[in-house]
């Protein structure tokens, strides 16, 4: 004789194998944290609205349309043999498969008749894309509903069918309310409910005549577009591209706010005339700047600092990033972008109040988009090496797969571009850098561009016009001096520098003498070093240093009298407040660093003095930011459970479950600090006869919890045995235990 159909979502789940349990709790991770004490508990947690709803948000179209089905068919459920009649376009392999997922998320329960919980009624609120009832909306439909719908003109039968698509609540057109507009006569033919001043809503009944033979609507079946096809070798050859100008371009951005960092506004973000001075320094689109510093942000390397943190500085991961080979940069900028909860494609555009979006500021902040970042990504990755999909066919697919997701598609587009721009996707196809990077993170990416960037440089080659040129990525430290030296002409895949008499005297500024600098250029060139370079050097060295300053509050001394008189009449001077203290000494009461920046922007070169009288050295130090974990704070989703994990908390329901009905029986309930006679007595017979207990025990804290212990000792007042909530062997006071039950081994076995 066959046992009765299960009558409860919790009965159904006791009849689930430990497999089909751990195929649940791994689904729907959010209820399996903490492990719940039993079956009942579990469909409680199952039952919960935002769990519900997270859970109904990763269904594909096709099992939303197998939902749809149950839940027009009321609370008696629908046989599961019906399912093919009702749906009769949609291939029955579909059908199972939604089946499958829709019971093994305990969305739907029952094994021949499906049945839906009511929280799952609930957030599905207009099934298949019907509204309610007649009834439910009040309203009295015409006794002849398919005469008085084929009566209808054709501009009425037009909005009918419009809303007997996928949503059967509109809203009435703005005017006169006393204009006899389609939708308002079909409210007064009573074909239309109001739910409001301008709302309607189209009854079920007057869809479903719309319809036809389709009542739950056409098939939603996966869309297979066209892929797109290109060779991966070129694809990764692109990509490389792409990746050494990401890696360049943040480089520079990052030096120049190493000398000139950029104002924090007093909303957040970068000012526009920042973003100008960058974009004029890169050489690139303002948009393009800001994008810069978004992705140099993502990746940690910017981020506000400065005395009173009113300033966009390089952090101190730039120090280790730029010593760092090429895969390894390329792989902390691209999972930064990965995972940011920012947009950088809506710098620019216009919020609400009509004003223009900065760089780097709050507004951008968008905390579902690493979600979709990774279901793009996640999407091109189910294609082979070398095929993917147009923009247009990739959000098709996406809509088709997160339907209820939908609305927060519209930045696949950029998102395509911006993963174009760093060498994660090309022409819609992933790369393999971009497929080691949703793999494994950023040891799948430093691998997977691992022999397509080429390894720094660390030389240049010098040209008789003064200019150096870089055949490639130069090493941290070569590039660190040609910074000071020289200024970039231009990047790309070779970058010039060019050697002028401004960026010499910038060197010996920073203490650089004509020697080193001759000795520099020496070793660094692979080519004979230019007879004009060497003229040049020891040109600005000769001028270089005739004049000193130092402190007084400061001084400026001189072999050269009379070039110590021009410059204390020269007017461009006069900021400095200088006058003679005596021959050969002018004296002011401005500091040193004052009095030098004076006098370099009038033309002149001093050098800093020691007290000592040695020329001084003043390196610039390099301000930084201090930083922050890079991707920003994104709202963590439940992380997958381990199969140790699943299977730990499937014993432990189990275990629950079998306690909750050995407590119908021979359970011991105490009051908590009162242990009883029956209590001890339980757990003496737990240890001696080794089987496991079902405990309701009350913590220090007075927090209270269920939970299955294997005892191994009973005395002074403690119990020690193996807890299987925590997986470990812990001590329990005997006066904080509420209630103890006997848990039989063969409660404990797997269910068939």
């Amino acid at each position: 004789m066959s046992s009765p159909a299960p009558a409860t979502l919790a009965a159904w789940l006791r009849t689930r194998s430990d497999d089909q349990l751990a195929a649940l709790l791994a689904a729907r991770p959010d209820v399996a944290r903490p492990a719940p004490s039993d079956v009942v508990a579990l469909a409680s947690r199952l039952a919960v609205p935002v769990s519900v709803d997270r859970a109904l948000d990763e269904l594909d179209a096709a099992t939303l349309q197998v939902l749809d089905v149950v839940l027009l068919a009321g609370t008696d459920g629908v046989d599961a043999a019906d399912l093919p009649a009702a749906l009769p376009e949609v291939p029955d392999p579909v059908l199972d498969s939604a089946v499958d997922r829709l019971t093994t998320r305990a969305l739907l329960w029952g094994d021949d008749v499906l049945r839906a919980t009511e929280p799952v009624r609930r957030a599905v609120r207009y099934p298949a894309g019907l509204g309610r009832r007649a009834t439910e909306l009040r309203l009295a439909l015409p006794a002849d509903l398919p005469r008085a719908l084929a009566e209808l003109p054709a501009e009425e039968r037009e909005v009918l069918q419009r809303l007997a698509g996928d949503r059967p609540v509109g809203h009435l057109p703005d005017g006169d309310a006393r204009t006899a507009s389609p939708a308002r006569r079909l409210l007064q033919h009573g074909l239309l409910a109001r739910i409001d001043a301008l709302t309607v809503e189209l009854p079920r009944e007057v869809a479903l005549q719309e319809r036809g033979h389709r009542p739950y609507g056409p098939p939603r079946l996966r869309p297979e577009p066209a892929a797109v096809e290109r060779d991966p070798s070129v694809v990764d050859r692109q990509a490389a591209g792409a990746a050494m100008e990401a890696i360049g371009r943040v480089g520079e951005l990052l030096a120049l706010l190493e000398e000139e960092p950029a104002g924090v506004l007093r909303s957040g973000g970068v000012g526009v005339r920042d973003q100008k001075r960058l974009a004029r320094a890169l050489h690139v689109a303002e948009p393009d700047a800001g994008w810069l510093l978004e992705l140099a942000h993502a990746a940690g390397l910017l981020d506000v600092g400065g005395p009173h943190r009113d300033e966009w500085l390089p952090t101190r991961a730039f120090d280790l990033w730029r010593e760092q080979p090429l895969p390894d940069r390329w792989a902390v900028l691209a999972a930064g972008w990965l995972a940011t909860v920012r947009l950088p494609s809506l710098a620019g555009q216009r919020d609400v109040a009509g004003k223009a979006v900065n760089a780097l500021s709050p507004d951008l902040v968008r905390h579902t988009a690493p979600a979709i970042r990774r279901s793009v990504l996640c999407a091109l990755a189910e294609y082979p090496p070398g095929r993917g999909l147009a923009p247009g066919d990739l959000v098709a697919l996406l809509r088709w797969r997160t339907p209820r997701r939908a609305d927060r598609l519209a930045p696949v587009p950029d998102l395509l571009a911006e993963a174009a721009r760093i060498g994660v996707v090309v022409g819609g196809v992933l790369s393999t850098g971009g497929r080691g990077l949703l793999a494994t993170g950023e040891d799948g990416a430093v691998d997977g561009v691992r022999g397509l960037l080429p390894d720094p440089v660390d030389h240049v080659l010098a040209q008789p016009d003064l200019s150096l040129v870089a055949p490639g990525p130069l090493v941290a430290e070569l590039a660190d001096t040609l910074a000071v030296v020289a200024d970039v002409e231009s990047s790309g895949g070779a970058t010039v520098y060019r050697v002028t008499e401004a960026t010499v005297r910038r060197a010996l500024d920073a203490g650089w003498s004509a020697t080193d600098l001759h000795g520099f250029f020496a070793r660094a060139s692979r080519t004979p070093v230019p007879q004009a370079l060497d003229y040049l050097v020891d040109d600005v060295a000769r001028q270089h240093g005739r004049l000193r300053v130092g402190a007084i509050e400061s001084y400026v001394r001189s072999d050269d009298h009379g070039l110590l008189s021009q410059v204390q009449s020269d007017r461009r001077t006069a900021a400095a407040e200088l006058r003679r203290l005596a021959p050969g000494v002018l004296v002011s009461a401005l500091g040193a660093d004052e009095v030098l920046t004076v006098l370099r922007d009038a033309g002149y070169a001093p050098a800093g003095e020691s007290p000592g009288g040695t020329v001084l050295t003043r390196p610039p130090a390099r301000p930084r930011a201090a930083g922050r974990r890079p991707g920003g704070a994104p709202v963590q989703a439940p992380r997958p459970l381990t199969a140790d994990e699943l299977a730990a908390t499937v014993r432990e329901v189990r275990a629950g479950d079998a306690a909750l009905a050995a407590r119908r029986g021979e359970a011991v309930r105490q009051v908590p600090g009162v242990t009883t006679a029956g209590t001890l007595e339980l757990l003496s017979r737990a240890v001696r006869e080794g089987v496991p207990v079902w405990l309701g025990y009350v913590d220090a804290q007075g927090s209270g919890s269920q939970r299955v212990v294997r005892p191994v000792s009973l005395a002074g007042g403690f119990l020690q045995g193996y807890d299987e909530r925590r997986a470990e062997s812990r001590t329990f006071a005997v006066h904080r235990i509420t209630s103890v039950a006997l848990v039989e081994d063969d409660d404990l076995a797997p269910s068939s």
